[in-house]
């Protein structure tokens, strides 16, 4: 299985050039010698969640042939994701959280959204839900994917709208070995931590990614870097291997034919 992974496009009436964002990233998507089985959208898909942002979020992935599976973000307005993204199987009522059984890695998304806050909330009917989901298939590898990552950043600024929950969290994936990663977004920065007994990755931004400033920690001083994706493939053999993409990629060169090096 292939997955591709993009996050916080933050689409905006008001400043084009971020749908535009998204849109060369699908092309990058599609472009790709092996296009993704499914494509995860880590939140943020709007900057303000008015329904014509949705419209040209929409608009944007509209070239994609392969399943979009999305999670609400701290910009995002969960009703207009719900009316646009019915969850695909079981779900949790009133959240966007959801089980993808059609693949052989299970997928389930986990919706972080706190109405009116910057941070993240996994409240106990969330938590709840996902420790009996996850009892239902102890045998099925699984991945989580959600907004905000459960794990600290060491910045003081991001730290403070991190997730609520997390340690709870952190206890139910303890209690189920085969969740084999947790993917999220929200930090604009490829981040990964260890979490329970498996790993935290972050997908940085399709229109702004980003390097801190490691000497400042107190504040949040930035230098802008080349958008980023996350490709993850997965089989029995191998288990989950995840790669960065820069998507302004550069053409495809042949470095071995499968039998010598290249000139």
């Amino acid at each position: 299985m292939f997955i591709a992974q993009l996050s916080d496009p933050h689409v905006d009436t008001a400043q084009p050039h971020k749908a535009g964002a998204l849109r060369r990233a699908v092309a990058f998507l599609l472009s790709l010698p092996r296009t993704p089985d499914a494509v995860l959208i880590t939140g943020d898909c709007t900057e303000h969640g008015h329904p014509q942002e949705y419209e040209e979020f929409q608009a944007a992935l509209a070239p994609l042939t392969m399943p979009v599976y999305v999670v609400p973000g701290n910009h995002d307005r969960r009703d207009e994701l719900l009316a646009r993204f019915a969850p695909p199987g079981q779900s949790l009522d009133g959240f966007l959280q959801y089980v993808v059984e059609d693949w052989p890695l299970r997928l389930i998304g986990l919706d972080t959204h706190w109405p009116g806050q910057g941070a993240g909330q996994l409240c106990p009917a969330r938590l709840a839900w996902l420790d009996r989901v996850l009892a239902q298939a102890p045998s099925r590898p699984t991945l989580l994917f959600m907004h905000h990552p459960p794990t600290a950043t060491g910045l003081r600024v991001l730290d403070e709208i991190g997730l609520q929950g997390r340690a709870e969290l952190c206890e139910v994936v303890q209690r189920h070995p085969q969740v084999v990663r947790v993917l999220a977004g929200h930090v604009h920065m490829p981040l990964t931590a260890s979490f329970a007994h498996t790993t935290v990755m972050t997908c940085p931004g399709t229109d702004a990614t980003f390097q801190p400033d490691w000497a400042q920690t107190e504040q949040l001083v930035i230098q802008y870097q080349p958008p980023l994706a996350l490709l993850h493939r997965w089989d029995e053999r191998s288990g989950l291997l995840s790669f960065t993409a820069a998507l302004d990629a550069a053409p495809w060169v042949t470095l071995h034919d499968g039998q010598r090096w290249a000139g």
